[in-house]
Protein backbone atom coordinates (compact mmCIF):
# COMPACT_ATOMS: atom_id res chain seq x y z
CA UNK A 1 0.00 0.00 0.00
CA UNK A 2 1.45 2.94 -0.69
CA UNK A 3 2.50 5.67 1.26
CA UNK A 4 -0.22 8.11 3.40
CA UNK A 5 -0.28 11.46 1.63
CA UNK A 6 0.98 15.18 3.91
CA UNK A 7 -1.77 17.10 5.33
CA UNK A 8 -3.19 18.85 3.06
CA UNK A 9 -4.80 23.09 4.18
CA UNK A 10 -8.48 21.80 5.38
CA UNK A 11 -10.60 23.36 2.61
CA UNK A 12 -14.33 22.76 3.82
CA UNK A 13 -15.25 22.48 7.39
CA UNK A 14 -18.53 20.72 8.37
CA UNK A 15 -20.52 19.77 11.67
CA UNK A 16 -22.37 17.29 11.70
CA UNK A 17 -25.56 17.27 14.86
CA UNK A 18 -28.12 14.07 15.44
CA UNK A 19 -30.69 16.66 16.89
CA UNK A 20 -31.71 14.46 19.86
CA UNK A 21 -34.83 15.98 22.18
CA UNK A 22 -36.89 15.00 25.41
CA UNK A 23 -39.65 13.39 24.05
CA UNK A 24 -41.85 15.61 26.57
CA UNK A 25 -40.86 18.72 24.48
CA UNK A 26 -39.24 17.49 20.92
CA UNK A 27 -40.04 21.09 19.55
CA UNK A 28 -36.93 22.68 22.14
CA UNK A 29 -34.88 20.40 20.63
CA UNK A 30 -35.53 20.40 16.86
CA UNK A 31 -35.10 24.28 17.70
CA UNK A 32 -31.40 24.28 19.46
CA UNK A 33 -30.40 22.17 16.10
CA UNK A 34 -31.51 24.68 13.83
CA UNK A 35 -30.08 27.53 16.46
CA UNK A 36 -27.18 25.42 15.82
CA UNK A 37 -27.19 25.76 11.98
CA UNK A 38 -27.61 29.09 12.61
CA UNK A 39 -24.29 29.89 14.78
CA UNK A 40 -22.55 27.57 11.88
CA UNK A 41 -23.58 30.41 9.58
CA UNK A 42 -22.05 32.71 11.19
CA UNK A 43 -19.39 31.26 12.59
CA UNK A 44 -18.04 30.61 8.70
CA UNK A 45 -18.55 26.91 9.06
CA UNK A 46 -18.83 25.78 4.76
CA UNK A 47 -21.50 22.81 5.65
CA UNK A 48 -24.14 21.90 8.20
CA UNK A 49 -25.15 18.31 8.26
CA UNK A 50 -28.12 16.17 10.25
CA UNK A 51 -27.65 12.61 10.86
CA UNK A 52 -30.98 10.51 10.34
CA UNK A 53 -32.91 8.43 13.59
CA UNK A 54 -36.14 6.47 12.65
CA UNK A 55 -38.23 5.22 16.16
CA UNK A 56 -35.52 7.42 18.32
CA UNK A 57 -35.52 10.72 20.00
CA UNK A 58 -33.87 12.39 17.12
CA UNK A 59 -34.39 13.73 13.75
CA UNK A 60 -36.64 11.42 11.86
CA UNK A 61 -37.40 13.76 9.26
CA UNK A 62 -33.75 15.48 8.33
CA UNK A 63 -35.47 16.78 5.13
CA UNK A 64 -37.96 18.51 6.75
CA UNK A 65 -35.78 20.27 9.11
CA UNK A 66 -33.34 21.34 6.23
CA UNK A 67 -36.37 22.60 4.32
CA UNK A 68 -36.97 24.93 7.99
CA UNK A 69 -33.02 25.52 7.97
CA UNK A 70 -33.24 26.81 4.26
CA UNK A 71 -35.29 30.15 5.32
CA UNK A 72 -33.05 30.79 8.56
CA UNK A 73 -29.58 30.71 6.75
CA UNK A 74 -28.66 32.06 3.29
CA UNK A 75 -24.60 30.47 2.71
CA UNK A 76 -24.03 27.69 4.61
CA UNK A 77 -24.38 24.15 2.59
CA UNK A 78 -27.03 21.80 4.14
CA UNK A 79 -26.50 17.82 4.47
CA UNK A 80 -28.08 14.74 4.90
CA UNK A 81 -25.64 12.06 6.90
CA UNK A 82 -27.10 9.92 5.92
CA UNK A 83 -31.06 9.17 5.16
CA UNK A 84 -30.96 4.63 4.90
CA UNK A 85 -32.89 4.41 1.42
CA UNK A 86 -34.47 1.35 3.24
CA UNK A 87 -37.11 3.57 5.04
CA UNK A 88 -37.77 5.38 1.57
CA UNK A 89 -39.44 5.56 -1.44
CA UNK A 90 -37.30 6.62 -3.63
CA UNK A 91 -39.26 8.45 -5.88
CA UNK A 92 -41.33 10.75 -3.68
CA UNK A 93 -37.71 11.18 -1.60
CA UNK A 94 -36.44 12.68 -4.89
CA UNK A 95 -39.26 15.26 -4.87
CA UNK A 96 -38.93 16.06 -1.34
CA UNK A 97 -35.01 16.37 -1.90
CA UNK A 98 -35.38 19.08 -5.34
CA UNK A 99 -37.87 20.65 -3.59
CA UNK A 100 -35.75 21.48 -0.39
CA UNK A 101 -32.32 22.34 -2.99
CA UNK A 102 -34.58 24.93 -4.86
CA UNK A 103 -35.75 26.80 -1.16
CA UNK A 104 -32.04 26.81 -0.46
CA UNK A 105 -31.12 28.35 -3.16
CA UNK A 106 -28.94 24.74 -4.43
CA UNK A 107 -27.33 24.14 -1.06
CA UNK A 108 -28.48 21.19 -0.79
CA UNK A 109 -26.03 18.40 -0.20
CA UNK A 110 -28.23 14.85 0.36
CA UNK A 111 -26.11 12.11 1.84
CA UNK A 112 -27.66 8.39 1.65
CA UNK A 113 -27.02 5.24 1.93
CA UNK A 114 -28.36 1.29 1.42
CA UNK A 115 -28.93 -1.66 3.46
CA UNK A 116 -31.82 -3.56 5.07
CA UNK A 117 -33.29 -1.49 8.18
CA UNK A 118 -32.20 -2.27 11.58
CA UNK A 119 -34.62 -4.33 13.33
CA UNK A 120 -36.22 -4.98 9.87
CA UNK A 121 -38.18 -8.34 11.34
CA UNK A 122 -39.68 -5.77 13.81
CA UNK A 123 -40.58 -2.75 11.87
CA UNK A 124 -41.45 -4.29 8.28
CA UNK A 125 -45.27 -4.69 9.34
CA UNK A 126 -45.40 -1.18 10.08
CA UNK A 127 -42.97 0.41 6.87
CA UNK A 128 -43.52 -2.32 4.39
CA UNK A 129 -46.74 -4.51 5.87
CA UNK A 130 -47.42 -5.86 1.99
CA UNK A 131 -43.97 -6.36 0.23
CA UNK A 132 -41.24 -6.53 3.40
CA UNK A 133 -40.13 -9.66 1.88
CA UNK A 134 -40.20 -8.40 -1.75
CA UNK A 135 -38.05 -5.50 -0.89
CA UNK A 136 -34.71 -4.87 -2.67
CA UNK A 137 -32.48 -2.63 -0.08
CA UNK A 138 -29.13 -2.74 -1.60
CA UNK A 139 -27.80 -0.85 -4.17
CA UNK A 140 -30.69 -0.48 -6.89
CA UNK A 141 -32.51 1.83 -4.94
CA UNK A 142 -30.00 4.18 -4.72
CA UNK A 143 -29.71 4.29 -8.35
CA UNK A 144 -33.39 4.86 -8.90
CA UNK A 145 -33.19 8.02 -6.57
CA UNK A 146 -29.68 8.70 -8.63
CA UNK A 147 -31.79 8.70 -11.87
CA UNK A 148 -34.58 10.20 -10.56
CA UNK A 149 -32.68 13.41 -9.07
CA UNK A 150 -30.85 13.04 -13.00
CA UNK A 151 -33.98 14.01 -14.79
CA UNK A 152 -34.46 10.36 -15.79
CA UNK A 153 -38.18 9.49 -17.11
CA UNK A 154 -39.94 7.66 -13.95
CA UNK A 155 -42.99 7.19 -16.10
CA UNK A 156 -43.87 6.60 -19.89
CA UNK A 157 -47.20 8.80 -19.32
CA UNK A 158 -46.76 12.45 -19.76
CA UNK A 159 -49.12 15.10 -21.30
CA UNK A 160 -52.47 17.12 -20.75
CA UNK A 161 -55.49 14.77 -19.12
CA UNK A 162 -58.49 17.10 -18.93
CA UNK A 163 -57.38 20.40 -17.13
CA UNK A 164 -53.97 18.18 -15.34
CA UNK A 165 -50.72 18.65 -16.93
CA UNK A 166 -48.42 15.78 -16.08
CA UNK A 167 -44.55 15.33 -16.48
CA UNK A 168 -42.73 12.33 -17.11
CA UNK A 169 -40.21 13.23 -14.90
CA UNK A 170 -39.41 14.19 -10.83
CA UNK A 171 -41.16 17.59 -10.50
CA UNK A 172 -39.47 20.40 -9.34
CA UNK A 173 -36.31 19.98 -11.55
CA UNK A 174 -32.96 20.91 -9.10
CA UNK A 175 -30.69 21.37 -11.62
CA UNK A 176 -27.26 19.78 -10.41
CA UNK A 177 -28.48 18.42 -7.27
CA UNK A 178 -27.33 15.00 -8.11
CA UNK A 179 -23.70 16.22 -8.70
CA UNK A 180 -24.09 16.76 -4.87
CA UNK A 181 -24.75 13.55 -3.39
CA UNK A 182 -23.18 11.63 -1.22
CA UNK A 183 -23.10 8.03 -0.14
CA UNK A 184 -22.20 7.37 3.30
CA UNK A 185 -19.68 4.14 2.94
CA UNK A 186 -18.59 1.72 5.55
CA UNK A 187 -16.85 -1.12 3.51
CA UNK A 188 -14.63 -0.93 0.48
CA UNK A 189 -17.22 -2.46 -1.57
CA UNK A 190 -19.97 0.62 -1.03
CA UNK A 191 -16.80 3.11 -1.49
CA UNK A 192 -16.10 1.15 -5.13
CA UNK A 193 -19.71 1.53 -5.70
CA UNK A 194 -19.86 4.77 -5.35
CA UNK A 195 -17.02 6.00 -7.02
CA UNK A 196 -18.24 3.86 -9.94
CA UNK A 197 -21.30 6.06 -9.60
CA UNK A 198 -19.58 9.33 -9.81
CA UNK A 199 -20.76 10.39 -6.28
CA UNK A 200 -19.08 11.93 -3.31
CA UNK A 201 -17.77 9.84 -0.25
CA UNK A 202 -18.75 10.50 3.36
CA UNK A 203 -16.31 8.88 6.13
CA UNK A 204 -17.40 8.42 9.31
CA UNK A 205 -16.39 7.51 12.38
CA UNK A 206 -17.97 3.46 11.75
CA UNK A 207 -15.74 1.16 9.34
CA UNK A 208 -16.12 -2.21 8.75
CA UNK A 209 -12.72 -4.20 9.26
CA UNK A 210 -11.76 -5.87 6.80
CA UNK A 211 -8.11 -5.77 5.74
CA UNK A 212 -6.66 -4.08 9.19
CA UNK A 213 -7.65 -3.32 12.63
CA UNK A 214 -6.29 -0.35 12.60
CA UNK A 215 -9.09 2.32 11.76
CA UNK A 216 -7.05 5.16 10.28
CA UNK A 217 -5.51 2.48 7.62
CA UNK A 218 -9.19 0.93 7.22
CA UNK A 219 -10.62 4.69 6.28
CA UNK A 220 -7.66 5.37 3.62
CA UNK A 221 -7.98 2.25 2.07
CA UNK A 222 -11.60 2.94 1.19
CA UNK A 223 -11.10 6.66 0.48
CA UNK A 224 -8.08 4.99 -1.71
CA UNK A 225 -10.81 2.04 -3.42
CA UNK A 226 -13.26 4.97 -4.07
CA UNK A 227 -11.05 7.13 -5.89
CA UNK A 228 -9.37 4.07 -7.88
CA UNK A 229 -13.16 4.14 -9.21
CA UNK A 230 -14.05 7.42 -9.40
CA UNK A 231 -13.91 9.42 -13.09
CA UNK A 232 -11.77 12.49 -11.43
CA UNK A 233 -9.64 10.04 -9.30
CA UNK A 234 -7.82 11.72 -6.89
CA UNK A 235 -9.42 14.88 -7.13
CA UNK A 236 -12.69 12.99 -5.95
CA UNK A 237 -14.13 14.71 -3.04
CA UNK A 238 -14.32 12.89 0.05
CA UNK A 239 -15.68 14.79 3.46
CA UNK A 240 -14.36 12.91 6.92
CA UNK A 241 -16.28 12.61 10.01
CA UNK A 242 -14.60 12.45 13.62
CA UNK A 243 -16.08 13.27 17.10
CA UNK A 244 -13.88 16.07 17.87
CA UNK A 245 -14.41 17.98 21.13
CA UNK A 246 -11.96 20.89 21.60
CA UNK A 247 -11.89 22.20 25.26
CA UNK A 248 -10.02 25.90 24.28
CA UNK A 249 -13.07 27.41 25.59
CA UNK A 250 -14.38 25.11 28.09
CA UNK A 251 -15.16 25.39 31.83
CA UNK A 252 -13.62 22.73 33.94
CA UNK A 253 -16.69 21.32 34.39
CA UNK A 254 -17.38 20.75 30.80
CA UNK A 255 -13.95 19.44 29.95
CA UNK A 256 -14.65 16.69 33.23
CA UNK A 257 -18.01 15.86 31.50
CA UNK A 258 -16.06 15.84 28.26
CA UNK A 259 -13.37 13.71 29.14
CA UNK A 260 -15.46 11.11 30.85
CA UNK A 261 -17.59 10.85 27.65
CA UNK A 262 -14.51 9.93 25.90
CA UNK A 263 -13.64 7.50 28.32
CA UNK A 264 -16.83 5.77 28.52
CA UNK A 265 -16.54 5.36 24.61
CA UNK A 266 -13.14 4.05 24.02
CA UNK A 267 -12.91 0.64 25.07
CA UNK A 268 -15.45 -0.17 22.03
CA UNK A 269 -12.51 1.48 19.77
CA UNK A 270 -10.15 -0.79 20.78
CA UNK A 271 -11.20 -4.01 18.87
CA UNK A 272 -13.40 -5.01 15.78
CA UNK A 273 -17.33 -5.65 17.34
CA UNK A 274 -19.31 -8.18 16.44
CA UNK A 275 -19.85 -10.21 13.62
CA UNK A 276 -19.79 -7.00 11.39
CA UNK A 277 -16.38 -6.63 12.28
CA UNK A 278 -17.47 -2.76 13.25
CA UNK A 279 -14.44 -0.82 14.00
CA UNK A 280 -15.30 3.03 15.82
CA UNK A 281 -12.84 5.62 15.47
CA UNK A 282 -11.81 7.18 19.10
CA UNK A 283 -12.99 10.51 19.71
CA UNK A 284 -10.54 13.28 20.20
CA UNK A 285 -11.03 15.32 23.39
CA UNK A 286 -8.45 17.69 24.09
CA UNK A 287 -7.25 21.45 23.28
CA UNK A 288 -7.32 22.56 19.61
CA UNK A 289 -3.90 22.22 19.24
CA UNK A 290 -3.32 19.19 20.53
CA UNK A 291 -6.51 17.66 18.03
CA UNK A 292 -4.39 18.91 15.35
CA UNK A 293 -1.68 17.23 16.26
CA UNK A 294 -3.53 13.71 16.05
CA UNK A 295 -4.78 14.13 13.10
CA UNK A 296 -2.21 15.27 11.46
CA UNK A 297 -1.24 12.15 11.82
CA UNK A 298 -4.26 10.02 10.83
CA UNK A 299 -3.52 7.98 8.04
CA UNK A 300 -6.63 8.95 6.58
CA UNK A 301 -7.60 12.45 7.70
CA UNK A 302 -4.10 13.32 5.76
CA UNK A 303 -5.95 12.13 2.49
CA UNK A 304 -8.86 14.67 2.73
CA UNK A 305 -9.38 18.43 2.56
CA UNK A 306 -12.69 18.72 3.90
CA UNK A 307 -14.37 17.58 7.15
CA UNK A 308 -18.19 17.20 8.93
CA UNK A 309 -17.02 16.94 12.80
CA UNK A 310 -19.29 14.88 14.76
CA UNK A 311 -20.83 16.22 17.63
CA UNK A 312 -20.66 14.28 20.46
CA UNK A 313 -24.42 12.57 21.59
CA UNK A 314 -26.33 13.98 24.34
CA UNK A 315 -24.61 17.06 25.58
CA UNK A 316 -26.38 20.45 26.26
CA UNK A 317 -27.01 23.16 23.73
CA UNK A 318 -24.25 25.28 25.79
CA UNK A 319 -21.71 22.42 25.29
CA UNK A 320 -22.12 22.59 21.63
CA UNK A 321 -22.07 26.36 21.24
CA UNK A 322 -18.54 26.11 22.96
CA UNK A 323 -17.74 23.28 20.65
CA UNK A 324 -18.26 24.76 17.57
CA UNK A 325 -16.88 27.94 18.09
CA UNK A 326 -13.62 26.25 18.81
CA UNK A 327 -13.98 24.43 15.89
CA UNK A 328 -14.31 27.66 13.92
CA UNK A 329 -11.65 29.54 15.80
CA UNK A 330 -9.13 27.46 17.18
CA UNK A 331 -8.88 23.79 15.44
CA UNK A 332 -9.79 25.18 11.99
CA UNK A 333 -7.48 27.50 11.83
CA UNK A 334 -4.93 25.42 12.87
CA UNK A 335 -5.72 22.92 10.36
CA UNK A 336 -5.39 25.26 7.42
CA UNK A 337 -8.91 26.06 7.31
CA UNK A 338 -9.77 30.08 6.15
CA UNK A 339 -13.48 31.27 6.30
CA UNK A 340 -14.82 32.84 3.05
CA UNK A 341 -16.04 36.28 3.38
Amino acid sequence: MSQPTSPRPLRRLGFLTIGLFDPADPGRGHESTLRLIELGEQLGFDSAWVRHRHLQYGISSPVAVLAAATQRTSRIRLGTAVIPLGWENPLRLAEDLATVDLLSGGRLQPGISVGRPHHYDRIAPALHPDTAGAEEFGHRRAERLLSFLRGEPATDFSGVEGIEVYSDRVQPVAPGLAERVWYGAGSLGSARWAGGQGLNLLTSNVVRAEESEDFAEIQRSQILAFRAEHPEGAKARVSQGLVVIPTDGATAAQRAKYVEYVRGRTSRTTAPQGPGRIMYAEDLVGTSAEIAERLSGHAAYREVEEVAFALPFSFGHEDYVQILTDIATGLAPALGWRPIG
